[in-house]
């Protein structure tokens, strides 16, 4: 019997290559690792920005995840428990899907789940609504119902969508740098730096991490993310060894110009064994008991919106830079990438780390020949490497971290020249979708306030018939969703 890596004397292949189709998709072995690598490190700031994002973020008791007290003490169990499921389903996707498309959590995504709805519930809770959500997904690519929800919405609406979330994701990383700050007269709502000025060394990170990232990205640097996030570390870790800055708040002592969440130290080990612990970490209904039924339903399905068409976009977007899309122009195995990808959702709540997604930076590993899943699986065995360096997260200023964010920002706003602005029918609501999230600090205000305004206007200009049943739906719950407090206010509950 042949052995994994073996030829097979009719044909001179291995059985990896006749496995993953390499050969018959005009790869190599060797590209195919390339490309993995070239992926991973393309892809692994994630395993740093997303213990900060969830790591500081409270929930509606004042806990934080993973057990932590707010000292960061919590960040090396998410970066573990973050890297684990990156790297379990993006082996998922390789085998089953044969498709060098990559998984891990969802930027804006996690900001969502840490900021609108941990804030709602315990963490436990808000997990679950991220397993439910996956779950749903997953059910509707199995029904066939992926098709109807996926048309119900207008894909401008969700371009806006997507674009709004991109505002929000930059506003997080500014504000979490200090770049851009609360003002103490309350005069107006935020202001640059520190009373108008940028000031302190922890700025001075953040606007060198930026230009960085930027000079990096538009050369076309692989990995650019990561290097930056690297190059600035050190930077930080120099200046903090240097000028003692210190934390921006230590007990009842507030330093304006000290590090906002991570003093820049150099770590006292750089590889452990990783702690798990907000793996399990969820419930699957106590979201339900928490904020009521119709806050519940419509949170899930304001992930699910962000979630489920990102995934499509992404997969379509990696079959073509790979000449793999057929006739209809769909990649090979759909039905498969879709699934995998439902179950990243779910797997990524029950583990803790908020949902798991498709990754667009897949790109950069079929930029080096990538064409079939053994790439999935080479980046996905070096996620799961990566746990054991955990400890390094804890390095990591958010200062030095976030300019990541304002890039990802950027690119996700890009989309917004596919918005039609001189048809008011789309253009309203796409506009109160895009500006109210950032402004709001809410990714559900801003999906709600173009939903209703978008059947708002149809109804108005007798377009009535045009409006797809389920947006009638999700419309009227958004409407009950905004006017739940004043509702219960009258009713004296």
């Amino acid at each position: 019997m042949p052995t994994a890596t073996s030829a097979d004397p009719r044909t001179g292949s291995s059985a990896i290559d006749r496995f993953f189709r390499i050969t018959e998709r005009g790869s190599s072995i060797g590209r195919e690792v390339r490309g993995g690598v070239v992926t991973f490190f393309t892809m692994a700031y994630i395993v740093v920005l997303n213990p900060l994002i969830l790591g500081f973020a409270q929930d509606a008791n004042g806990d934080f995840l993973g057990g932590g007290s707010g000292d960061g003490s919590n960040l090396p169990a998410i970066a573990a428990g973050t890297a684990l499921v990156a790297g379990l389903l993006t082996i998922l996707m390789g085998v089953v899907a044969n498709f060098p498309l990559a998984l891990a959590t969802g930027l804006g995504l996690n900001a969502f789940v840490a900021f609108a709805v941990a804030s709602q519930m315990t963490w436990a809770d808000a997990m679950g609504l991220v397993v439910l959500e996956g779950l749903i997904i997953l059910v509707l690519v199995l029904t066939g119902f992926r098709q109807a929800v996926f048309h119900a919405v207008p894909k401008q609406l969700k371009v806006a969508i997507s674009v709004g979330i991109g505002l929000f994701i930059a506003l997080i990383g500014f504000v979490d740098a200090g770049f851009v700050r609360r003002t103490a007269s309350g005069t107006v709502p935020v202001q640059l730096g520190v009373d108008g000025f940028l000031g302190g060394w922890p700025t001075f990170v953040f606007v060198a991490g930026l230009v960085l990232i930027i000079v990096l990205w538009v050369r076309k640097v692989r990995g650019a993310i990561l290097i930056a996030i690297a190059a600035t570390t050190v930077l930080a870790i120099l200046i903090e060894a240097i000028a003692k800055i210190g934390p921006m708040v230590m007990g009842d002592k507030v330093n304006p110009t000290g590090w906002g969440l991570i003093v820049p130290t150099l770590p006292d080990e750089i590889i452990d064994t990783p702690s798990f612990s907000t793996v399990g970490e969820f419930s699957l209904l106590g979201s339900f008991q928490s904020v009521g039924i119709v806050s519940a339903a419509l949170l899930i399905f304001t992930l699910m919106l962000a979630d489920f068409f990102d995934t499509m976009g992404t997969m379509t977007a990696i079959g073509h830079e790979a000449d793999l899309l057929d006739d209809d122009g769909l990649p090979p195995h759909t039905d498969r990438i879709l699934v995998v990808d439902s179950l990243a959702a779910a797997a990524g709540g029950a583990a803790g780390v908020s949902s798991n997604t498709s990754y667009i930076e897949s790109a950069s590993g079929v930029g080096e020949g990538a064409r079939t899943g053994l790439a999935s699986v080479v980046t996905g065995l070096l996620f799961l490497l990566s746990m054991v360096f955990a400890p390094l997260i804890k390095v990591v200023p958010s200062e030095a971290a976030v300019p990541a964010l304002v890039l990802v920002g950027f690119l996700m706003m890009q989309q917004v020249k596919e918005i039609d602005w001189d048809d008011v029918e789309i253009a309203i609501p796409a506009f109160l979708t895009i500006v109210l999230m950032p402004f709001t600090y809410s990714i559900t205000a801003g999906i709600g306030a173009g939903f209703v305004a978008y059947v708002l206007i149809k109804v108005v200009r007798g377009k009535a018939a045009a409006i797809h049943p389920l947006m009638w739906l999700v419309a009227g719950l958004f409407v009950l969703y905004f006017a739940i407090d004043p509702i219960k206010t009258a009713l004296g509950v």
